[in-house]
């Protein structure tokens, strides 16, 4: 067993033959997060010929010469045997000490319960996730007519109900990527939560439409009203960027826009639509609280919860510390 740094083009081709991969693994995110302050490596462990697992880690270079290392949604493949983790893991530590790196963060594409190695074995301690922890998977197998029977009747509803009050939904081209960030804007200023910048999105939109993601637009009247764009690797799609306007909510476009993006997937072969990121709370709370809450993630997960989905947590986040006093005090520094 050998471990070996490889460029994009034999990373990709790594990735082809694992179509349960994260896009969050992929060099088009790499690429993204290169315009904003982020570099990307690339490792394969080789057993007998054959590449088994492999990796792509973020490198974010911080004041002093210092850096850390991210692994989002991975290792990628056959990682969860002792000497494929032992193997990353070598080159990682070699990577911390060239780029003299603080610490690693380990997230791994895994739910509860289904990490079978013990991180903490490895020298890793817990951490706070970067990604959200809890999310709804909704399945696409079947005819369109059974997706829509296992969503709740409300939500069914409503996305019958956008097509009968004149509500269209178009495929957006790059000129329409100001009318989304203004919708995001106005999303963001209406929910209190942070959105990136416009170069951010637009970068997005070229590293990835057509052939891995769709950003659509839904109108009444010519009007924007709502945004959405996914993003499609193998056998899954996530929801990752969602936008709507103050007037004509009534009209439900964002249902419309959901069921446009899952009917995309499940055409181009995936067989779950993630959408990403509800309360970390236990199904028993979510549904005991989800009408009386408005506060982070709750008025998401109303609106989530109807598309007949099933609640997942994932593993979480994980640190192998290098420099144990700088790490301490940035920890604090993030927390002030």
């Amino acid at each position: 067993m050998s471990i070996r740094e490889v460029d994009r083009e034999a990373w990709m081709a790594f990735l082809e033959a694992h179509p349960e991969a994260h896009i969050l693994q992929t060099a088009p995110w790499a690429a993204l997060k290169a315009g904003f302050g982020w570099q990307a490596r690339r490792w394969l462990v080789i057993e007998d010929g054959f590449p088994r697992a492999g990796l792509q880690v973020l490198i974010r270079s911080l004041p002093l010469g210092f850096s850390i290392l991210y692994v989002p949604k991975g290792p990628v493949g056959d990682w969860q045997r002792p000497e494929v983790l032992r193997c990353l893991q070598s080159a990682l530590d070699r990577l911390a000490r060239e780029v003299r790196a603080l610490y690693l963060r380990l997230e791994p594409d895994a739910a509860e319960g289904e990490l079978t190695l013990d991180l903490l074995a490895f020298g890793f301690q817990p951490a706070p996730p970067v990604q959200p922890r809890r999310t709804i998977l909704v399945s696409l197998e079947g005819e369109e007519e059974a997706l829509l029977q296992r969503m709740h009747p409300k939500t069914r509803y409503n996305i019958r109900l956008a097509e009968r009050k004149g509500v269209t939904v178009r495929e957006a081209g790059p000129e329409d990527l100001p009318r989304f960030y203004e919708l995001l804007r106005r999303t963001a200023e209406r929910d209190r939560f942070a959105i990136h910048t416009f170069a951010y999105y637009r970068a997005a939109y070229e590293r990835f439409v057509p052939h891995l993601a769709r950003l659509w637009l839904a109108y009444y009247e010519e009007e924007p009203l709502a945004g959405l764009m996914a993003f499609a690797w193998g056998e899954r799609a996530w929801y990752f960027y969602g936008a709507s306007g103050d007037r004509h909510r009534e009209k439900m476009p964002t249902y419309a826009l959901q069921w446009t993006a899952m009917r995309w997937a499940k055409a181009r072969g995936c067989r779950l639509y993630d959408l990403w990121g509800i309360p970390d709370e236990e199904p028993e709370i979510l549904e005991a609280q989800f009408m009386a809450r408005r506060d982070g993630l709750w008025g998401v997960y109303r609106f989530k919860r109807g598309f007949g989905g099933r609640i997942v947590r994932w593993a979480g986040a994980f640190d192998r510390v290098y420099r144990p006093r700088l790490y301490r005090l940035l920890r604090r520094l993030i927390r002030a």
